[in-house]
């Protein structure tokens, strides 16, 4: 994917941002915590990722973390509440102030910002235990830019965590055509196929920026039951990648 292929100095001087991917969250933004809402799909599979992310940082509790992409904060409340010190970070400004305002009514407390992966990273080198960046590549014009930030942003030692959709003909069909027009999980036009990603171009960029490959899982959607889980062995759609920074 031509995507991958870019090095993080390509976007220092523009944001890696789309503005049309923007604008499309900013137009769902009130709605971010609405649990029946069009993101009922990432009320459903937070608590999932979340204790996948918890268990293999070794507990977020006591631990700095920052959710790069973080919409409206449903990841960055979650691991708070583990007792991790947040930030939140995204180009959008309406779901940042959804996020701000449901810390206040929630009184979980997230440093939220707006702010590129790649600006941060440059200030802020190193500085966190956990990185977590969710769904959020396949919404960027260079992916590759994305985890290099990320893997500049952790502390050496530190653990990266990604999720992403793969591109093959079943993510089509289960991600695109069932998802946003047969069962109405996510609004039409969420996606974009061209810019999924294989785990292959993945953890090629997640090398070239100096990480290490921990483990890889994949999550599934049954749609009689409505359940989402974490399996092992299929990457085939949705897959979490989690990475190390070596020491």
């Amino acid at each position: 994917m031509q995507h991958m292929n870019t090095t993080a100095s390509d976007t220092a001087a523009r944001p890696n941002a789309d503005d049309a991917e923007i604008a499309k969250f900013q137009a769902l933004a009130a709605r971010w915590w609405d649990p029946n809402s069009e993101f009922q799909p990432l009320h459903r599979i937070n608590p999932l990722r979340l204790e996948w992310i918890d268990r293999l940082a070794g507990g977020l509790a006591g631990k700095t973390a920052i959710d790069v992409g973080c919409g409206g904060g449903i990841l960055a409340e979650a691991m708070a509440r583990k007792g991790a010190t947040v930030t939140g970070i995204d180009l959008a400004d309406k779901p940042l102030k959804v996020a701000e305002l449901h810390g206040l009514e929630s009184g979980v407390a997230v440093r939220y910002e707006k702010v590129a992966a790649e600006a941060i990273a440059e200030r802020e080198p190193g500085a966190y235990d956990v990185v977590t960046c969710m769904e959020m590549l396949e919404h960027v014009p260079d992916p590759a830019s994305t985890v290099a930030a990320c893997a500049r942003l952790a502390k050496p030692g530190g653990r990266v965590f990604v999720s992403t959709l793969n591109r093959n003909p079943k993510s089509f069909l289960f991600a695109i055509v069932g998802a946003e027009y047969v069962l109405n999980l996510l609004p039409r036009g969420t996606h974009e196929y061209a810019k999924f990603i294989r785990p292959s171009e993945l953890i090629s960029a997640a090398r070239r920026a100096g990480l290490e490959q921990d483990t890889m899982i994949g999550m599934t959607y049954n749609p009689l039951t409505r359940e989402y889980r974490l399996v092992e062995g299929d990457v085939s759609v949705n897959y979490l990648v989690a990475f190390s920074r070596p020491a």
